[in-house]
């Protein structure tokens, strides 16, 4: 749009006469001055707008430029119109035009500039534009293919369409019906056919239909087709058909493996020996199966009423607590689960176990349905796992009740009764401002728990917290009363204290602390060993940011963690360059795996009697690309600090499938490749579907985890993940066992398939009695648990003698061969091979 024409008065001795127009309209010099401006200008852009003022501020940064790049092409004589907007909260929006002309008779070069309000339709616009993005994000978002076909011939397939068949942009799709429908699975063509008609006659039952079409890489994609008819011609006929199409391959194998997982859950129940029931309180009875009759000895026949045969089988001791449950539970409508005792017929008392659900069914009658089962034989092992339940119980109760009184002021910590961030920060204030009781001199110490991630990873957040109230008492017991002492959040905390100068007395109270804090701590049994890293910044004026004081103790603190952490560090100048270094490394490893330089080594695994090759470790390696190959020392602490620890796991396993079927194809392949997984790729709730992607042949694939992993906790996630990982037939091995703390409960809750003994308790058999005693009793205790050993570190032909003879079964380490890249192993590999013919 452009600004309305306008019939304007001869200039002369007087100028344009601008006041009697209808339009925003002003006189600027060459450079944006306003000269002078009518009415509507001051209405549309305010009190901005004024003679002497440059009107390039009454709009927004980028406007205003483009209004002075206009002002200066002017001057060569090229008249022009732009759209600008306010810089204002009610933003409006003009096309602005600029012209030359005189201004009261003067031949200076004036400028005449005349807007056009286009806010409304602006908005319209923005509006229509917002429609059009929306409909389109929602289609993307939605994983649809858009297609649109014309009786005219003109057919529209969209990108996700073509995505759906492997189509790239310019690949062709078949011209015609018939061409189409051979790229339809033969069983579904005639069903799709019927379909097609069905949904072009716009019948509603037909708007959605499913088939199978081959993709472009040969193999079937099952797809989900949406239509209906929008226009039609003169005679009734399909015009126009509008429609998406959206791959659901992966529904369908869901609902593939639903049903194998019913066909393998009816098999369970059939060789599970549990008994399944249905009450009808209503009716009064309930139907049980033979699993149930069995239990409780009652015949086929027998019609089992409420209140009656089974409420006589209940052990005296236990009716009345029972029956009570059961009716608290049922008023709830809860599912519940309870232990009980029976008699049976010969007198003996049998433990039972159940689990029961009480419902509403569609008339509106309770029903309640549930399995049992004996369990006498696994009753001490069930009493001894409920004791340590309850006794969890207790302590997280515990813990809460503690944190809640702790929490007495938004000025402290709940957990240690430390002061936290908001105090510390107002004590620095204070400080700034000469008040409080912190002298003109400072120190900052900046506290960080050493291994606190790892048993609070391993032991639960009961035993953090207790080693967090540890640390805090620590501090509180090495600082004065005049100093200051914060909790800033996680592990971390902060001590201000008052500083003549003296840098020894600094690094005293440092050392004080990080001795302290070296020291062993109990927690249920468990022992506890944490330390600190601490970084110091002084000074002896008020003249420093507070903020920058803080700043400097940090940098001082991950030098401290650099060089190899339980120490301290003062802050240098220097130091920054440290961090630096440490962040650079951090982008090159995010690049690197943008860039694919993470690859795996394999390091072979021998059977310890034949020495034949049983498997092979994937270790993880960073080709970088100055500095070479890198091991997982140099970068696997900082992939677990910026959160991909996780997606390198993941990215090892899937080439170490493509190496496995590789060699598999040269019929060299090891038995079994094992991958280390990280404790937070455990926890993630999407690795079984992560891994179902994946092609694992049963039996070929174990995940190894480190002992302190697991340590009989009890999550959630992890539990069910490592379900997952069984009924994928990936074996579970527990790495580095024997520096932990995990316990035979542990094992038993974790059921794993083999122990890998750590070199450190490895290293020193061949000369040390207690050594070899100690490994022999862990081969003892894997034996009776069914769990297979393997030995780490075998530098030496006596190790890999002396742990054959103490009973391992696989050995591995430098003595027998070093990790090597995916060709040296193959032709290794393929030596072996050619040796055994």
């Amino acid at each position: 749009m452009r600004p309305k024409a306008a019939t304007l008065p001869t200039p002369g001795a007087g100028g344009i006469e601008i006041s009697c127009l209808d339009w925003p309209a002003a006189w600027l010099t060459p450079d944006g001055i306003i000269r002078s401006l009518n009415d509507a200008m001051r209405n549309a852009l305010g009190a901005d707008a004024s003679p002497g003022r440059n009107v390039a501020t009454c709009f927004r940064d980028a406007d205003a430029a483009k209004l002075l790049l206009a002002l200066s092409r002017l001057m060569d004589n090229k008249p022009s119109s732009i759209e600008v907007s306010t810089s204002k909260a009610d933003q409006k929006h003009f096309i602005a035009g600029l012209s030359q002309a005189n201004f009261n008779g003067s031949s200076d070069g004036a400028v005449l500039l005349q807007l056009t309000d286009i806010t409304d339709l602006r908005r319209r616009l923005d509006e229509v534009t917002m429609r059009e993005s929306r409909w389109n994000y929602a289609l993307v978002g939605s994983t649809s293919g858009v297609w649109d076909q014309r009786s005219s011939g003109d057919y529209y397939y969209s990108d996700v369409w073509r995505e759906i068949r492997g189509l790239g942009p310019d690949d062709a799709f078949p011209p015609t019906m018939e061409a189409w429908l051979e790229l339809v699975h033969p069983q579904d063509r005639e069903r799709v056919l019927h379909c097609i008609e069905r949904q072009n006659a716009g019948d509603p039952d037909y708007s959605v239909f499913q088939y199978r079409e081959m993709h472009k890489q040969g193999h079937y994609v099952w797809i989900e087709c949406r239509g209906a008819c929008v226009e039609r011609d003169a005679d009734g006929n399909p015009a126009r058909i509008i429609g998406t199409d959206t791959d659901i391959t992966a529904r369908k194998q869901q609902e593939e493996w639903l049903e194998g997982l019913s066909r393998r859950l009816k098999l369970a129940i059939d060789i599970s020996g549990i008994g399944i029931f249905e009450t009808d309180f209503e009716a009064g009875i309930s139907e049980w199966d033979e699993g149930m009759r069995r239990i409780f000895e009652v015949e086929n026949d027998c019609e089992v009423q409420i209140g009656g045969f089974w409420e006589s089988k209940l052990h005296p001791e236990d009716r009345a607590r029972t029956l009570a449950y059961v009716a608290g539970k049922i008023a709830e409508m809860k599912p519940f689960t309870d232990n009980y005792r029976i008699i049976a017929r010969d007198g003996s008392t049998r433990y039972i176990r159940s689990n029961s659900l009480p419902f509403m069914d569609h008339d509106g009658r309770l029903k309640m349905i549930g399995v049992n089962w004996d369990v006498t034989e696994d009753q001490r092992l069930r009493q001894e796992l409920e004791q340590q339940k309850t006794l969890a119980e207790a302590r997280n109760a515990e813990l809460e009740r503690t944190r809640l009184e702790a929490e007495h002021s938004a000025m402290h910590d709940y957990l240690t009764g430390l002061p936290n961030r908001r105090y510390l920060e107002m004590k620095l204030e204070e400080w700034r401002d000469s008040k409080g009781e912190l002298g003109t001199g400072i120190a900052v110490l900046h506290i960080d728990l050493d291994r606190f991630k790892q048993i609070n990873d391993t032991l639960g957040h009961g035993a953090g917290d207790a080693m967090l109230t540890l640390a805090a008492k620590i501090l509180r017991d090495n600082i004065r009363v005049t100093d200051f002492a914060a909790r800033i959040g996680g592990d971390e905390f902060v001590v201000l204290i008052d500083h003549d100068g003296a840098t020894p007395a600094l690094a005293t109270v440092a050392s004080r602390i990080i001795a302290q804090m070296r020291q062993p701590a109990w927690y249920n049994g468990h022992e506890c060993r944490f330390g600190a890293s601490i970084g110091i910044a002084h000074s002896l004026t008020r003249d420093i940011d507070p903020k920058q004081l803080l700043q400097n103790a940090d940098i001082a603190l991950y030098k401290a963690k650099y060089l190899g952490r339980n120490r301290y560090e003062f802050y240098v100048p220097a130091s920054r360059t440290l961090l630096a270094d440490s962040n650079r490394l951090s982008s090159e490893l995010l690049r690197a795996l943008e860039n694919d330089e993470i690859f795996p080594q394999y390091q072979l695994q021998f059977d310890a009697r034949t020495r034949n090759v049983v498997g092979a470790e994937c270790l993880a390696r960073w080709r970088h690309p100055t500095r070479g190959i890198l091991g997982p020392d140099k970068f696997l602490t900082i992939a677990e600090e910026y959160g991909v620890l996780a997606q390198i796991d993941g990215l090892i396993l899937e080439k170490a499938l493509i190496d496995q079927t590789a060699w598999r194809a040269e019929g060299i392949a090891p038995p079994k490749i094992s991958v280390n997984v990280s404790a937070r790729r455990l926890t993630d709730p999407d690795l079984a579907r992560g891994l179902s992607d994946l092609d694992i042949k049963p039996g070929t694939v174990s995940f190894e985890l480190l002992e302190s992993v697991f340590l009989d906790r009890q999550d959630a996630a992890v539990m069910s993940n490592l379900d997952m990982l069984r009924r994928l037939a990936i074996d579970i091995e527990i790495d580095d066992f024997g520096t932990g703390h995990a316990s035979i409960v542990g094992l038993l809750n974790l059921k794993p398939t083999t122990l890998k003994i750590d070199r450190q308790l490895i290293e020193h058999v061949p000369d040390s009695q207690e050594q070899r005693i100690l490994v022999k009793s862990i081969i003892q205790i894997a034996r009776s648990l069914g769990i297979k050993v393997t030995a780490e570190g075998v530098e030496t032909e006596e190790h890999a003698r002396i742990l054959s003879r103490l009973g391992c079964d696989v050995l591995q380490g430098y003595g027998l061969a070093r990790p090597k890249s995916f060709e040296d192993v193959t032709q290794m590999l393929k030596d072996k091979k050619s040796a055994q013919a």
